[in-house]
């Protein structure tokens, strides 16, 4: 607890009820947990949806991988690759 003993913490925690009151701080308490909990839902969220965005990535290569295959086959088909402009 630092340098300073319990009967420091329990003034400091006495000084601060009797100015803000115990309503105040009832309320802030609920707030801050509102907001811890909004935070661990979001961080939940976001791993979910980097999930689905890695998913969503490798669908389209799959699909490209389906479509050279099928193309394999046809012979009026040119294969080509795209290169990046200099």
């Amino acid at each position: 607890m630092g340098s300073f003993s319990i009967w420091h913490w329990l003034i400091v925690l006495a000084i601060v009820i009797m100015v803000f009151g115990t309503k105040k701080l009832r309320s802030l308490g609920s707030d801050l947990g509102g907001a811890v909990k909004g935070f661990k839902d979001g961080v939940k969220d976001g791993g979910a949806s980097a999930q689905a965005a890695e998913e969503a990535a490798k669908a389209p290569a799959a699909q490209v991988a389906n479509q050279a295959a099928a193309s394999a086959d046809d012979k009026n088909t040119i294969d080509v690759q795209a290169r990046p402009k200099s």
